[in-house]
């Protein structure tokens, strides 16, 4: 089963750093919905080739994450933001400001 959100956060982020052909089939596989046996017959390759071509874009996008960890960044300015919106919702500047520091700092 396909991770869609989590492989559309590692594109978005990642997507420029892979070669031409490793977007073109994470685009056609992700974005478009398109099965292995589809790629494969649109591009005159095999069925295998396309799988394994698609998990080495996709570890290559992992590690990219691994080494620079933008998106568990992102993912931790989205929990303050969200928990700053409650604070500010509810009145509690003191929490609101401490928040507001911490967005700071990163």
């Amino acid at each position: 089963m396909k991770d869609l959100e989590n492989m559309a956060l590692l594109y978005d982020f990642y997507g420029a750093l892979l070669t031409v052909r490793q977007q073109e089939l994470m685009q056609a596989y992700y974005l478009e919905d398109l099965s292995l046996a589809e790629i494969a017959g649109e591009g005159g390759v095999s069925r295998q080739a396309v799988h394994d071509l698609i998990k080495r874009a996709e570890a290559a996008l992992a590690e990219y994450e691994e080494k620079l960890g933008f998106i568990r960044e992102y993912r931790e300015r989205q929990s303050h933001l969200a928990r700053l919106e409650e604070a500010l919702d509810r009145g509690d500047q003191p929490l609101a400001k401490s928040l507001v520091d911490t967005l700071k700092a990163q």
